[in-house]
């Protein structure tokens, strides 16, 4: 019993620290890999981006300038000029519930819109990578 009394009074407020700071460890290890995972998951290859778009309240946004919209876009595609002063006015109307897919030519201003998006609340922020060019470079269409 004597024993059973020094554990208690020694060891276990050691034990409970241990505790304490293995459970604080695992908790910020596991927040970092999803954070990671999550940045990872949003960049998508065209054909994961093309199954991603189909999914019903999927907005699809091409943030290119007007003329290369014009010049051929994915079908659906609605254009938000990210060099534009009203990008965030514009993308404000967007759903923040839904997903949202952004691309451009290859793949540098859609990571820049993606990031903007997920600032402004969005949770579901999809760029494709390698924008249009790896879209067109993999067979899928696009529409003038």
């Amino acid at each position: 019993m004597q024993l059973c009394s020094f554990i208690l009074t020694y060891y276990y407020p050691l034990l409970s620290d241990m505790k304490n700071a293995l459970i604080t460890l695992l908790a910020l290890l596991g927040f970092s890999c999803s954070q990671q995972d999550s940045a990872a998951q949003s960049k998508l290859d065209p054909a994961a981006f093309e199954s991603g778009m189909a999914v019903a309240g999927a907005q699809l946004i091409d943030v290119r300038t007007p003329d290369e919209f014009q010049a051929g876009h994915i079908e659906g595609a609605r254009n938000i000029n990210i060099a534009s002063p009203q990008f965030g006015n514009e993308t404000g109307k967007l759903n923040k519930a839904e997903p949202v897919y952004v691309y451009c030519a290859v793949g540098g201003r859609s990571a820049k819109a993606a990031s903007a998006l997920k600032e402004q609340g969005f949770l579901q922020v999809y760029d494709l990578a390698g924008g249009i060019t790896a879209w067109k470079s993999s067979g899928k269409k696009v529409v003038k």
